[in-house]
């Protein structure tokens, strides 16, 4: 009912878990989250200032485009009859669109620094929501990164 008709990859893989289990994925979820886990485990997650990750966020893109990707989505189309799933993911998607006149190069290059943009504020969301999780300063010192891990995994052990 969540799915869209349309998402046929969801739809297949939702299919598959049943089909393999015998149960929706909601209620593998459901029996996932009550059980305790398996291992005794810490999460580390890098910060930045946002200002700061989105300037790398841009100079990135325009190094991958630098580095040939408007070639690189260029022979994927040409040796493929079909747009594989991984042509479709962020940054091919644009150029397959700058190749179908959607967007100008310029248009292009910026849709995909926007997206990633998009994405990694996406996935800084998604790591705030985790409990416990020990963040470290992406643009800290080295060594007392080092130094902070080394302390987490020692008072596991004790």
């Amino acid at each position: 009912e969540k799915i869209s008709k349309n998402d046929k990859k969801r739809i297949c893989r939702i299919l598959e878990i049943y089909k393999s289990t015998g149960k929706t994925k909601t209620e593998l979820e459901i029996e996932s989250r009550k059980k305790e886990p398996k291992y005794d485990f810490k999460i580390f997650a890098i910060n930045m200032d946002r200002s700061i990750l989105y300037e790398r966020i841009n100079k990135r893109v325009d190094l991958m485009i630098d580095a040939g990707l408007i070639k690189e989505v260029e022979n994927l189309i040409k040796k493929y009859d079909e747009i594989p799933t991984a042509i479709q993911g962020l940054g091919y998607k644009e150029v397959v669109a700058y190749f179908d006149h959607k967007y100008s190069k310029e248009e292009m290059i910026e849709k995909i620094k926007m997206e990633t943009r998009r994405y990694a504020k996406r996935q800084l969301t998604w790591f705030r929501k985790i409990p416990n999780i020990i963040w470290i300063d992406g643009l800290g010192n080295v060594q007392d990164n080092v130094n902070l891990i080394l302390q987490e995994a020692e008072l596991n052990e004790n």
